[in-house]
Parts: structure tokens; sequence; C-alpha cells
């Protein structure tokens, strides 16, 4: 039997350091799955007008297209600054990358809101490495869409490469907090906080869905481009769980 190819193209913030190579642990060993990625320059996260322009689509579309040459089958934003910029940028982006390329496109940010949704989340909880003044803006945008944190941990960093230096037992640490606070499941919202090895363990020791960032784009991006999401069962409750596709 044939093995059916499935390349999985990845727009990565440049001073990540995470999402590469958790990406790459989750798909090895996984017959024709891989995973390609595309930098553009991040280096903060702040509500100033500077950290905002970062993510403006005229930098990251580039990225789109030097994907698109490698044939990939689908494409995600790796990053989740719709969390705090709006939803909406998201939704446009991945318009604006079918668009030039013919691919289809996800990001992390919708990629999380589709995973609580699929799961049927009622108090989620959310662990992230911002500042106040970001964890508050993520709260009022997840809110908007109908996600309202339950309860939430913050570390106040922003520097883009600090956050990946953060080791795991801190992340486990704010995930089990928000779970003591009643989190019936739990969004590690940055896809450069080593927590996708955390998932499953933690699940199991907590009884609620673990949902990382880096492991949820990987579900939705794989799902997207018709691959078996059921390869990476072992990674958590979500690669068990089919999307809600509205």
């Amino acid at each position: 039997m044939s093995i059916q190819r499935k390349r999985l193209g990845m727009i990565t913030p440049s001073s990540n350091s995470v999402l590469e190579r958790a990406t790459c642990a989750m798909v090895h060993g996984v017959p024709g799955v891989t995973a390609h990625f595309s930098r553009f320059r991040v280096t903060e996260i702040a509500l100033d007008v500077a950290a905002l322009n970062q993510f403006d689509a005229s930098v990251m579309l580039p990225a789109a297209d030097l994907l698109a040459d490698a044939k990939v089958d689908a494409i995600a934003w790796n990053g989740t600054s719709a969390s705090w910029l709006g939803i909406g940028r998201d939704r446009s982006l991945c318009e604006a990358i079918t668009a030039r390329t013919g691919v289809p496109a996800m990001t992390s940010t919708l990629a999380c809101i589709d995973a609580a949704r699929a799961l049927g989340a009622k108090r989620v909880g959310l662990v992230s490495p911002y500042t106040d003044d970001v964890q508050r803006r993520i709260a009022d945008v997840w809110a908007g869409e109908g996600i309202a944190p339950h309860a939430e941990r913050h570390l106040g960093l922003r520097d883009n490469f600090s956050f990946g230096e953060v080791e795991p037992a801190v992340i486990a640490d704010m995930i089990r907090a928000v779970a003591a606070e009643g989190a019936d499941a739990v969004v590690i919202l940055c896809t450069n906080l080593d927590g996708a090895a955390l998932a499953a363990s933690l699940e199991r020791e907590l009884d609620i869905a673990v949902l990382d960032s880096v492991a949820v784009t990987l579900w939705r991006t794989l799902g997207l481009a018709g691959g078996d999401i059921r390869a990476l069962a072992p990674w958590g409750r979500i690669f068990q769980t089919m999307p809600v596709i509205k």
C-alpha cells in the first residue's frame, strides 16, 4: 500500500525556538507526514504600535508564498497574535493566504478555539507567558468568541525568545493551578511555550483536556490537509477529537 504524503507548512515567528522541534517530534514516525517552516521577524509581545505591527499581513504573506513553493497541502500561521489583535485578523489572513497560494490555511488561535469547542469545554483555563495587559486583552477577545476564561495564569514576560526558555515544570504548575480552580480544559496559549510533551501526562493526572497551541495547530493543519489526526493520539485527547466545522 502506498503512503499518502502530507506536507504541512508552518509560518513561524523568528525568535521562536519551540514550535519547530515540538512539531517535528509529534510527526516523527507518522508515515508520510512532514512539517516545513518559513519565518518572519517577531521579537516581542506587547500592545504598543511597534509590537503590534510585527504581525501585519504584508510581512506574513511572503512567508506563505515560500511555503507554497514546497507544494504543501495546508499552511498554518503558527502563532497566537489574533488572541490579542482580534480573531478577524486571522480569518482575513487565512483568506489571503488561500487566495495567493491556492492552499487551505489555519492559525494557532483559530485552532485553539476550534479545539475548545470540539471538546465542549465550558470552563477554559488560560496559561500564557504574556504581560498583564496582553492577558487582559486576550480574555476580552476570547470572550467575544463565547469562551471567556474561567481561570488564568501568566508569567509577565514580553521578550518572545524568553518564552522558549521557560521550564516545562513551570508550565505544568500553571496548568495544575488553573485546573484546581475548576477548569475543564486548559489552553497553553503560546507556540513558544514548551508544553506539547506535557499534555498527555497532565490529562491523565488531572482528568481534563490540555490543549497546547503547537499541538492543536498541528491537529487542525493535518486535518485540513486531509491527513489522519488519530495517528497522533498519544500526544493528547485532541487528536482523538474531530473539529466541529461551521
